[in-house]
């Protein structure tokens, strides 16, 4: 019995995947909405990301259009920030918030914002650890190999240590975007609601996925402890 099928699973991690789904429908849900609200200031998300980066002292970051929705990153190796279509050339709340969001990664990334740093250093070995955790771990389950189930929970660990770092990360480039989209006159008081309801969204579909990660790095634990012991009884 695993995953899926484990009443354990199902107790620990279930929760979270549930949340995690509420959250992404709530980001959705936010972000429409948002995106029905054209700015007083009528920027597009390019032009306010762009004075947003400007008035934070980064001055070597480019700003492309992007295809798909909500796939708007900063991109720290290259300095290229990344807009959805939408987003770079729509002049509503939601184009703005976002765009600025990532403007606030930006500015994180030119003054060396420690989380930011460490996050970076983590991203390769995070990536691994997620993609190869889950092998490591269905191969020691099925040979009853205690090496294999440690090193799947250390390899998923990175993943979970990422998540972790990446939390104050995202809540600080929100923090960011909200002020100076203000400082700027780029959005008002009364708008700045809107946009804040969007980050925030966006905020708790990160909450979301961390829990959800923590929880399943805990069910690992639990299970190895299982088999080792089953396996100093069989001893």
């Amino acid at each position: 019995m695993f995953f899926g099928t484990d009443p354990l699973y199902l107790l620990l991690v279930m929760p979270a995947l549930a949340l995690a789904a509420w959250a992404q429908a709530r980001i959705v849900s936010a972000y429409r909405e948002g995106s029905r609200v054209q700015a007083s200031s009528g920027v597009s998300g390019a032009e306010a990301a762009a004075a947003i980066m400007r008035s934070g002292g980064v001055h070597n970051v480019t700003i492309e259009p992007i295809q798909g929705q909500l796939t708007d990153h900063y991109d720290p190796s290259k300095k290229v920030l990344r807009l959805s279509v939408s987003n770079y050339q729509d002049h509503s709340l939601a184009a703005l918030g976002v765009a600025a969001h990532e403007a606030g990664h930006a500015i994180q990334d030119a003054h060396h914002y420690p989380l930011l740093v460490v996050r970076n250093l983590i991203v390769p070995l995070a990536a691994l650890g997620s993609n190869a955790s889950f092998l490591f771990l269905t191969a020691g389950l099925l040979l009853q190999s205690m090496k294999l189930v440690w090193a799947a929970i250390a390899l998923f660990s990175l993943a979970v240590l990422f998540q972790i770092v990446n939390l104050p990360v995202e809540f600080d480039a929100s923090r960011r975007a909200r002020e100076q989209l203000q400082a700027d006159n780029l959005i008002t008081a009364d708008e700045d609601a809107v946009v804040g309801k969007v980050l925030n969204a966006a905020a708790m579909t990160y909450v979301a996925g961390t829990l959800t990660g923590v929880l399943q790095l805990a069910y690992f634990v639990i299970r190895s402890g299982a088999l080792r012991r089953g396996g100093d009884r069989s001893a």
